[in-house]
């Protein structure tokens, strides 16, 4: 999987990339399965395009699956808990959505962007998983699992506007 990085223009400033299992089950078995080369600070891979209200976090696969609940909100993947603290937020953006792990570096992760969108006036909002991650909160426990768990953290505006429909 390669995803470019580009900063809030549009410009690419980076690539990433992740080798997967040929059946795409997961990363693939090799030594480093992950690799981002470039400008990345306060850059992201752009999945839609934000304007008032978007969605931040670390991983891409843990992006990607949020997405499935949410599929017209904007989500942004920083790579990693550094660099989801640094990101850069769009002019238009009021509601930021920090998608943590639940682990060590997804609590610090959170703080400094919560921080930093507060003090430009940006609602921040955070969304844990009941798991590690949105991920793994999908494959092991199922899309309607994943839908409830996210539906309770959103601002209730949001969830009519952004959250898709049981299938």
């Amino acid at each position: 999987m390669i995803a470019a990085v580009t900063d809030l223009t549009g410009r690419i400033t980076g690539i990433h990339r992740t080798w997967l299992a040929p059946d795409g089950s997961d990363k693939a078995p090799v030594d480093a399965p992950r690799k981002a080369m470039g400008d990345l600070l306060g850059s992201t891979v752009r999945i839609g395009v934000p304007d008032s209200v978007m969605a931040a976090g670390e991983g891409i696969e843990t992006m990607l699956s949020l997405r499935q609940v949410l599929p017209n909100m904007a989500m942004a993947p920083a790579l990693s808990a550094a660099h989801l603290a640094a990101i850069l937020f769009p002019p238009a953006l009021r509601r930021l959505y920090i998608v943590r792990d639940n682990d060590p570096a997804g609590d610090a992760a959170r703080d400094m962007p919560m921080e930093r969108a507060n003090a430009e006036g940006i609602e921040a909002i955070c969304l844990s998983p009941t798991l590690g991650n949105f991920n793994e909160d999908l494959q092991r426990l199922g899309m309607d699992a994943l839908r409830a768990c996210v539906r309770l953290q959103l601002a209730p505006e949001d969830v009519l506007r952004f959250m898709s429909l049981p299938r």
